[in-house]
């Protein structure tokens, strides 16, 4: 009988598995409808914010540093999006070895890493990639002070002549069951890309009428736009970390009905082999007595 009570506690521990995946399958749920609606809230404002950018840019012709472009870019700060914990499948995997092929293929002079989420801390540790910072507790956490926070130390490396770019990689979360990686340029700012020149065809009016000077709006506007964007991101990387641990927990918790419904038919063929033995025992028992 030392079998059947083995199986049996193999089966009550396969079911308080499956309860607890369960459990953290519906958390994260709630967790990913908050995180998408955060995310759609804020899209609108970003874009606006974005287009208001660069009305100033096209219409006062106005010249920041942010701006200034290198045809040959030596120096990188790598920004590397992950999470704190684990539990949500090939997430944060898939990221640091898109990190990995990204730094080897492009082979900078300087290339540091500047780390959100300590799974990709704690991946790069190990391989000779030197660590410019390092920010944790980003669930419970994110919010615009921080994004700006963050913002602003990117700004200050640039601004310094620390890197000649800033590239930020995260998990974009278009997609619950399979996240996008992205990897784009934070700074310094593309002048050249499409969306400008399309703003350009598109601009109203050439003649924008300030009551501050067209630098210290700049100014103020580069500063909320990159804190934005470094928002945008943390957002999206979280809702994305939320889709994947859902995804995970219900493919663990299909795994756990799986495996306790061959331990309970193994349990049942087990205890008949069991009954027919003694079955078998007390006939044999009876004959003999005969």
């Amino acid at each position: 009988m030392s079998g059947l009570k083995e199986i049996k506690t193999r089966i009550t521990s396969v079911q308080n598995t499956r309860q607890l995946t369960k459990a953290m399958k519906m958390v994260s749920v709630a967790r990913l409808r908050f995180a998408q609606e955060r995310i759609l809230n804020l899209r609108n404002y970003a874009d606006n914010l974005e287009e208001l950018l660069k009305d100033v840019i096209l219409s006062q012709k106005v010249f920041h540093p942010f701006f200034k472009q290198k045809k040959n870019i030596e120096k990188v700060l790598v920004v590397v999006m992950t999470s704190d914990r684990g539990l949500c499948g090939a997430f944060n995997g898939n990221i640091c070895r898109f990190t990995e092929e990204f730094l080897n293929k492009k082979k900078y002079v300087k290339q540091e890493l500047f780390f959100i989420g300590k799974k990709g801390h704690d991946y790069f540790k190990f391989r000779n990639y030197p660590s410019k910072g390092l920010v944790l507790n980003l669930v419970k956490d994110i919010s615009y002070p921080l994004s700006a926070r963050i913002a602003k130390e990117l700004m200050e490396y640039t601004l310094s002549g620390a890197y000649d770019a800033v590239y930020v990689i995260y998990n974009e979360c278009k997609k619950i069951i399979a996240p996008k990686i992205v990897s784009e340029r934070f700074l310094p700012f593309d002048l050249s890309s499409e969306r400008l020149s399309e703003r350009r065809k598109n601009l109203f009016s050439s003649d924008l009428l300030l009551e501050v000077s067209s630098k210290e709006l700049l100014d103020s506007l580069l500063e909320r736009y990159f804190s934005i964007q470094i928002y945008r991101y943390l957002c999206e990387n979280v809702a994305a970390e939320h889709g994947s641990r859902m995804v995970a927990m219900e493919n663990a918790t299909k795994n756990a009905e799986d495996v306790g419904r061959g331990l309970r038919l193994k349990y049942n063929k087990l205890r008949q082999s069991f009954i027919t033995t003694e079955l078998i025992e007390i006939v044999s028992g009876a004959e003999a007595l005969k």
